[in-house]
C-alpha cells in the first residue's frame, strides 16, 4: 500500500515487475532507469547470478511529481523468475501498489507464463489480498521473436480479467514507457479514489 510521510510531505508507491525468468523484467527497469533525468532517480540496484538472471531483485526509486500537497516517489522492483526464490518474490510483493506482469511471447515459454501468473496470484492471496483489487498491466514482451505467440492467444490465456496490456520489445525500449504510464495511471487513480473516500467519511 502507498506510504504517506506527513512530516516530509512524501507519498511513496511501489510497482513490481513480475513474470517468468528471462521474460524481460530487468530489461524494463534498465530502460526506465536510463531514461529518467539523473536528478529524479536513485541508483539502480541490480543483483545477478552467473547466468544473468535476477538473483534477489532489481530496484530503483524515482520522483514522479505531486498529488495535492504530497511529492510522489515510486519504487520500482523486479522479482526473480526462478521457482526456488519464491520467498524473495513474496517479500518484494509486500505492500505492492501496482503490478506489471511481463510475459514472454515465445511459444516455448507458454507454460512458464501460466505458472508464473498462478504463482503471483498464490503469493498475493497468501498476503491476504486479492489480485483483482491491485492495479495491473500485462506486457507482451519479445514481440520481435520469430515464434512469438499471437497477442489474442496470450490475452485469452493470461489476461482473463481484461487488464490493460502493451506489446513490447523491451530490449529496444519499445513499449517500456507505455507500460509504465499505464500502471502509474491506474495506481494514481486508485490513490485519488481512496483520498476522496477518506474525505467523504471525514
Amino acid at each position: 500500500m502507498a506510504r504517506v510521510h506527513h512530516a516530509s510531505g512524501m507519498l511513496t508507491v511501489k510497482i513490481v515487475y513480475y513474470g517468468p525468468g528471462l521474460s524481460g523484467k530487468t530489461t524494463n527497469l534498465q530502460v526506465l532507469h536510463e531514461s529518467y533525468p539523473p536528478d529524479t532517480r536513485g541508483d539502480l540496484v541490480k543483483l545477478d547470478t552467473e547466468t544473468e538472471r535476477t538473483l534477489f531483485f532489481d530496484y530503483f526509486p524515482a520522483s514522479m511529481g505531486s498529488i495535492g500537497r504530497y511529492q510522489v516517489k515510486t519504487n520500482f522492483f523486479t522479482v526473480p523468475g526462478q521457482s526456488f526464490y519464491n520467498a524473495t518474490r513474496r517479500a518484494v510483493l509486500a505492500g505492492v501498489d501496482g503490478i506489471v506482469f511481463v510475459a514472454d511471447s515465445s511459444a516455448a515459454r507458454e507454460e512458464a507464463n501460466v505458472v508464473s501468473l498462478a504463482n503471483l496470484e498464490a503469493n498475493v492471496v497468501a498476503a491476504g489480498r486479492e489480485l483483482d483489487r491491485i492495479p495491473m498491466v500485462f506486457q507482451w514482451n519479445k514481440r520481435d521473436l520469430p515464434d512469438a505467440m499471437p497477442v489474442r492467444l496470450m490475452e485469452r490465456m493470461l489476461n482473463k480479467q481484461h487488464h490493460p496490456s502493451v506489446e513490447a520489445v523491451a530490449s529496444t525500449g519499445l513499449g517500456v514507457w507505455d507500460t509504465q504510464a499505464r500502471i502509474l495511471m491506474q495506481v494514481m487513480e486508485q490513490l485519488r479514489a481512496h483520498t476522496r473516500q477518506g474525505a467523504a467519511r471525514a
